[in-house]
């Protein structure tokens, strides 16, 4: 059987651990071209390790601030010419900030304005000519936050991921002359090397699997086995749509 993303240029952003890095495995090992990119110099050079380890086809650079226009640009183009063109952009990485609204600071609410909305803008329009040419897939990273709220402290991760929500079906919309679909992954949480600390604390994880119908905490390999899917040639109908993997969580 032909790999899904054989030949193709797939590009991830925040490939240094977690849910990028999981992407770069798996990805690679269905036949694509990755090109990867994080702030985390060692993080990326081991997930590049373990991508080759398996045979696995993949360039990274580092350290790559995306929340620098600039850098961002600079990226995507010398992402682009490795292997002359782009198929599919995951705009994974981000990062936020959280404290109660009456003490949140305002260089915070700019800190994840810059990390979980800019970036995404800088990468995409950077990739978008790339895309057009012969048609693409963009994923966004959401979250269900976006949807029903952060809880305390997560003002800005609300507001940020409800743009990149209301951001991908712009995508789609303009994408659509071009044969681009744009798609959100909206994950509820997910245990990574970022939220480890946090899902192993006894009462913290109770609570957790309290609110999911599905009784666990999610995987990276959860969220990266819908990218997958929704990159591929098997969900061309699907464009514009918000995909929630949260065990059910904000479904009651």
């Amino acid at each position: 059987m032909t790999p899904r993303f054989k030949n193709k240029v797939v590009l991830i952003t925040g490939t240094g651990g977690g849910m990028g890095r999981e992407a770069a495995l798996r990805f690679a090992a269905e036949g694509a071209r990755v090109v990867g990119c994080d702030v985390k110099v060692d993080g990326n050079r081991k997930t590049v390790e373990m991508v080759r380890a398996r045979g696995g086809d993949i360039h990274t650079m580092e350290p790559v601030d995306l929340g620098d226009p600039e850098k961002a640009r600079a990226w995507v183009e010398e992402a682009a010419a490795i292997h002359g063109g782009i198929d599919i952009l995951y705009n994974n990485a981000s990062a936020a900030r959280f404290a109660p609204i009456e003490s949140f600071a305002p260089e915070d609410w700019q800190f994840t304005m810059r990390n979980e909305v800019n970036l995404v803008f800088y990468v995409t329009r950077y990739a978008w000519t790339h895309l057009a040419r012969k048609g693409g897939v963009i994923l966004n990273t959401g979250s269900v936050a976006g949807i029903a709220g952060s809880g305390p402290g997560g003002a800005a991760h609300a507001a940020a991921k409800g743009a990149i929500i209301a951001f991908t079906k712009q995508l789609a919309q303009e994408g659509a002359p071009h044969n681009i679909r744009a798609v959100t992954i909206s994950p509820g949480f997910i245990e990574t090397p970022g939220t480890q600390d946090i899902a192993q604390m006894p009462e913290v994880r109770d609570a957790l699997i309290a609110r999911n119908m599905i009784k666990r905490i999610g995987s990276a390999a959860d969220v990266v086995g819908v990218a997958l899917f929704m990159a591929s040639d098997e969900a061309s109908f699907i464009t514009g749509a918000n995909i929630v993997v949260d065990g059910g969580r904000v479904s009651w």
